[in-house]
């Protein structure tokens, strides 16, 4: 059995669960709407305060898709009652960030800035990092898998660099630094 899959998911009293032809589920919150259509194969039963997912049978594709159904709804209630952020931190001399619009302008090393356009329903903010005088980018959103896709793609246009730390990295995360090239004794002459 799975152990996520059986676990009913809370739903708050702001929050509206509709569940409808093919299991089309529509979460309606305080942030927003979300709409996606789930595995056909599950029944997702509304009661009070509640959802659950149970599946019909015990084969393959039906216990493998369990668990992921139940967890996606989860995400979906969570992003329309509470949203999502990721914070991404700048680290480098000269790197900066800020928004334009709703676009996202980094200069980060190289000849040109970087313009990047965030993905629907998906908002920017230029910061700083507390506790230094790092900026920090937080991405925020409804949607986890657009938040979490759309901090992937700013960290890709400078990824961190082992030897000096440099680039953009999530908050938290740790970098494997290396020893560079090591100074010969007795050089010269």
């Amino acid at each position: 059995m799975s152990r996520i899959g059986l676990l009913p998911i809370a739903k708050p009293n702001n929050v509206k669960v509709d569940v409808g032809q093919g299991n089309l589920v529509t979460v309606e919150g305080p942030k927003g709407k979300l709409s996606r259509s789930l595995f056909s194969q599950l029944d997702i039963e509304l009661t009070e305060g509640e959802v659950k997912v149970s599946r019909r049978s015990d084969n393959p594709e039906q216990r493998s898709m369990h668990g992921l159904t139940r967890t996606l709804i989860a995400n979906m209630i969570e992003g329309v009652s509470k949203g999502y952020e990721k914070v991404l931190v700048i680290g480098g001399v000269g790197y900066r960030a800020a928004v334009e619009g709703k676009n996202l302008v980094l200069q980060v090393g190289y000849s040109h800035p970087v313009v990047l356009a965030p993905l629907e329903g998906v908002e920017f903010e230029v910061g700083q990092e507390p506790g230094s005088r790092e900026p920090a980018i937080t991405i925020r959103g409804i949607d986890k898998e657009k938040v979490g896709q759309q901090a992937a793609k700013v960290r890709a246009v400078r990824p961190p660099e082992p030897y000096k730390g440099k680039g953009i990295r999530y908050r938290g995360e740790q970098i494997r630094r290396k020893a560079g090239k090591a100074a010969k004794a007795g050089k010269g002459g």
